[in-house]
């Protein structure tokens, strides 16, 4: 495998400019950065060291075992500037051991979480630079692992590449306080028992996309999976795990659904029940069918949903579609709860409040090149 060189695109349009371009020398949101992170693993040799290079196109031989059998993982995480101008990753060795996760289930290598840490460090720390300091913004990081080997036999391949690639990101739904709509989708199931759901592989997002398409026909946002068996129970929305706060005063609790292998085990989802304990919420793992949730809304039980990701951060959803029948989660905007979770969330993010958990990686500069 070789790389030919390219400028940068942007993760959102192929016309964006190559930060410097336009004289600012700043990134915009979308914008692709300068650099990349390769490293390889061989059968004979294992990993070799985390090289930092130009933001290139790759160049693949059509044989190539990913194209061919699909053995290819992904990741997502996040470096945020601080208070006192450095950058910090959000618990990047939380992400390298999901990343393990991952290539386990698919017979692929796992990265060192060492490797997997030194490559972010290398890849924010010459990007930083193209960051504005200004709120909002941070440093998207997309790790990602594919079955490199010329080979169409269908085996495990021999040769591995892992690549990280970088990008700048706003908020994902925007600043309005309005809730996202979201669809709730009856013909099609995202994952099964046994399959490769809670995988975080490029496999699992390529057959969601009809689903998005109809959520968007319907006139909503999101798509809202449930359980492939009984098509019943609430599992996630789009690539978002969702939470629901039901009840009032004392008896207020945060209800998230289970981990049970069919949807992704989210960092992010992680961290919201931990910064939900913290400001004194009750917080329940219990399943939530479907029917129940819209009961539940129509009754003023359930008084506000979101759903929590990397990209995401934590977003309100203010109306629900589900076949012929829509319902309106609270008043339809960002609730008190739902405000204060991504607040606080944001702070740990950005350095405003004591790190408590050792989320914050943060990143030396001028140590390596």
């Amino acid at each position: 495998m070789t790389v030919s060189s390219a400028a940068p695109a942007s993760a959102h349009d192929a016309g964006a400019t190559t930060p410097g371009e336009s004289g600012i020398g700043k990134a915009e949101i979308g914008d692709f950065t300068p650099h990349m992170v390769t490293l390889r693993w061989t059968e004979e040799d294992g990993w070799t060291t985390p090289r930092l290079g130009p933001h290139e196109n790759l160049s693949l031989s059509p044989a190539t075992a990913v194209l061919n059998y699909g053995q290819s993982i992904i990741e997502g995480l996040k470096a945020h500037r601080q208070p006192d101008g450095s950058f910090s990753v959000f618990r990047p060795r939380d992400h390298a051991r999901r990343f393990q996760g991952s290539a386990r289930r698919l017979s692929m290598p796992e990265l060192p979480v060492a490797l997997f840490v030194d490559a972010l460090d290398r890849l924010v720390e010459a990007n930083t630079d193209v960051v504005p300091d200004r709120p909002g913004y941070s440093l998207y990081l997309r790790p990602y692992m594919f079955a490199s080997e010329a080979n169409v036999v269908p085996r495990p391949a021999r040769e591995y590449t892992v690549v990280v690639i970088s990008f700048l990101i706003g908020s994902y739904f925007g600043d309005s306080p309005d809730g996202v709509s979201a669809w709730v989708c009856r013909d099609y199931a995202r994952a099964f028992p046994g399959g490769t759901g809670s995988a975080k592989t490029p496999g699992n997002y390529a057959p969601t996309m009809p689903a998005q398409l109809a959520a968007g026909q319907a006139g909503c946002q999101q798509v809202v999976w449930l359980d492939a068996v009984e098509r019943r129970w609430v599992e996630e929305m789009g690539s978002a795990n969702l939470f629901f706060v039901r009840g009032s005063g004392e008896d207020l609790t945060v209800v998230t659904p289970p981990l049970n292998g069919t949807f992704l085990p989210g960092i992010t989802r992680d961290s919201v029940i931990a910064v939900a304990r913290e400001l004194g919420y009750r917080v329940s793992e219990e399943p939530v069918a479907v029917e129940d949730w819209r009961a539940d809304c129509e009754s003023g039980l359930v008084t506000e949903t979101f759903g929590c990701g990397t990209a995401a951060v934590v977003a309100a959803v203010g109306r629900v579609r589900d076949g012929d029948h829509e319902w309106q989660v609270g008043d339809g905007t960002t609730g008190p709860v739902t405000s204060a979770v991504k607040e606080r969330l944001l702070a740990h993010h950005h350095g405003r409040t004591p790190d408590v958990h050792g989320w914050r990686h943060p990143v030396r500069t001028g140590v390596r090149r």
